[in-house]
């Protein structure tokens, strides 16, 4: 799939994952120019951004993925011959409050985006234009929309989806209509699934940098129920190398999912955060003290895990990063973050 000076539209890159894979994908691939189509909601942030800003290979357009005629207008101006899908309304406990939104973007903006670059790239069903021929687009999702674990067992790219809350709903509904893109229209789609990110940048209301945030402050760390939900937690960077890869690499029409093969519960992530800062930046007391158990979020999934299995044999994708490390290099980047 490699094409001289191709343009890829990225979007929503301005929030954690995309900007983690943006400085990445520039520095792998000479041969790419990326678009990024960003809303700058509260979860995106141009600072993220700072190291590729001066970029010539790099763009950045304010705009929503919903807007039908900025994104036909982006497809001719910059000739897209690739979309890489990350933009998405992602807080759960936002999506409880205000599910409109969820839908909208989720849904709606996927729509828009697949649509566009079906009539760009394709004469008619099954047929792509010439110059198109190579044209993917890939789409990320979550483990979310497969639901709930038991104790035991993993979420495979078999497992049927079962969302619990309007954000994995609307999430598993823009996955069916990437589907149904591949089999209508034989577009070539890829989708990949992956399970809780973490690492530098990640936006602030999510439970690392929370953690790591109310420690420093001396506030009470607020930790929902009985901090048992277990969750797979995967580096950001081994992320994006595993959407790198699908990208490149995958097969038309298919899934793959993206796991760290770490599981924790919330209670294990945040005594092993506060260890390493009871060693990092000690205080008198630990800040183990400042553990508080809050009331649990409606809707609560018990347990999410990802069998990685097809991805890592199918395309040879292995994570870096065990928690252990990948922990410490985040706790370091958010202690110069909050100035520590």
């Amino acid at each position: 799939m490699m094409i001289e000076n191709k343009t890829i539209l990225v979007t929503g890159c301005a929030g954690f994952i995309g900007s983690n894979f943006v400085p990445y994908f520039l520095e792998k691939y000479p041969q790419y120019n990326l678009v990024n189509l960003d809303l700058l909601t509260y979860a995106g942030d141009l600072e993220n951004l700072k190291e590729v800003e001066q970029n010539p290979r790099y763009k950045f357009i304010k705009g929503d993925i919903c807007n039908l005629e900025l994104v036909e207008f982006l497809f001719n101006e910059y000739d897209i011959q690739g979309v890489i899908h990350f933009a998405a309304e992602s807080h759960v406990d936002n999506s409880i409050k205000n599910p409109d939104v969820f839908v909208r973007t989720n849904v709606n903006g996927t729509f828009t985006l697949l649509d566009v670059a079906y009539k760009y790239w394709m004469e008619k069903p099954f047929i792509y234009k010439d110059k198109y021929v190579d044209c993917r687009f890939h789409h990320i999702s979550t483990d979310e929309v497969y639901g709930t674990l038991g104790e035991s067992g993993l979420f495979t790219e078999l497992t049927p989806y079962a969302p619990n809350s309007p954000y994995s709903a609307s999430k598993a509904s823009s996955d069916m209509i990437v589907r149904s893109y591949h089999h209508t229209y034989g577009m070539n789609t890829v989708i990949t699934n992956c399970s809780n990110n973490y690492g530098p940048k990640q936006h602030d209301e999510k439970l690392i940098p929370t953690i790591i945030r109310n420690a420093l402050k001396g506030n009470p760390i607020p930790i929902y129920g009985d901090g048992k939900n277990i969750r797979d937690w995967l580096y950001v960077l081994d992320h994006c190398k595993g959407i790198d890869l699908v990208y490149h690499k995958g097969k038309a029409g298919e899934v793959y999912n993206i796991g760290g093969r770490n599981e924790r519960t919330n209670l294990q992530i945040v005594d092993r955060i506060c260890t390493i800062l009871d060693e990092r930046v000690p205080k008198e007391r630990s800040y183990k003290e400042l553990i508080t158990f809050v009331e649990d979020r409606a809707g609560h999934d018990r347990r999410y895990a990802i069998d990685a299995t097809k991805l890592e044999n199918e395309l040879g994708w292995r994570a870096d990063e065990n928690f252990k490390s990948g922990i410490i290099k985040t706790i370091e980047w958010y202690l110069k973050k909050y100035g520590k």
